[in-house]
């Protein structure tokens, strides 16, 4: 299989463990991505199956994601999200690294902080995404106003030169203009993506093409993969409309279904 042709610069519409396990081994520098949150599974947040008041009640993640519904079993979730990223563990090159976004939350009264998930994996650095606060139901804690970033990494990766200086607090708004349900701002995986000599940019959950539209910008290639057709067709349409610098190479970009692989 050619790794370039089939892969590289697309959106692929298909089951992200699906695709990554048809990916060679050490073919990509860099994961930027965030999965969906299983937020439906909650005892806490309003975000129940069937809500139909309060200040969700509008929300489009009430009805979970398109061809996702955001409610699996906790153990099968955590599972998922495992195999997701020992995959994205294997296509990583010996310097490569997974910014992988995460949210903390509290259910059944106690905090779940995602270390069933990112346990036995690398973990460097623990990056805080700080935005503004979001709703809280609770009165037994405060409201969330922050999200975090794991950086996971193979042993031989390094930021670009002069990038350590950032910090590991990063202060982005919420965008607030996409049609997603739950997109991140352009600006999260412009700064990941440029603290970092990557070439090759890959998100498995790739939604509204973000992190792709990031990496066109920057000059590099990207890999972005969702299982909605809804929302590649949104992720090709926001990089067809992307610019690049007049210096850099202009990227071709296709979108294709996973049985053209």
């Amino acid at each position: 299989m050619n790794y370039s042709e089939n892969f590289t610069d697309k959106i692929i519409c298909g089951d992200c463990l699906e695709v990554m396990r048809q990916m060679p081994d050490n073919s990509v520098d860099l994961v930027v991505t965030s999965p969906p949150y299983n937020l439906k599974n909650s005892t806490g947040n309003g975000m129940k199956a069937g809500t139909k008041t309060g200040r969700w009640a509008n929300n489009p993640l009430q009805n979970g994601y398109a061809h996702h519904d955001d409610k699996m079993p906790h153990l099968e979730y955590v599972a998922w999200q495992r195999d997701c990223l020992t995959e994205a563990m294997r296509l990583l090159k010996d310097d490569g690294a997974i910014f992988y976004n995460h949210k903390w939350r509290v259910q059944g009264g106690l905090i779940q902080d995602r270390a069933d998930i990112v346990t036995d994996f690398p973990v460097r650095q623990i990056i805080i995404w700080r935005r503004a606060g979001g709703f809280n139901f609770n009165p037994g804690y405060f409201v969330p106003t922050y999200e975090v970033i794991y950086l996971i990494s193979k042993s031989k990766f390094k930021l670009a030169p002069q990038k350590n200086g950032y910090g590991d607090v990063w202060d982005f708004p919420q965008e607030m203009k996409n049609k997603h349900p739950a997109p991140f701002p352009l600006a999260l995986p412009l700064r990941c993506i440029e603290s970092t000599s990557a070439q090759i940019i890959l998100d498995p959950f790739s939604g509204s093409g973000t992190t792709a539209v990031a990496a066109k910008q920057l000059g590099r290639n990207y890999i972005g993969i969702d299982i909605s057709p809804e929302y590649c067709e949104m992720a090709q349409n926001r990089i067809d409309g992307t610019s690049v610098t007049p210096i850099e190479e202009k990227i071709q970009t296709t979108l294709f279904d996973l049985s053209n692989l």
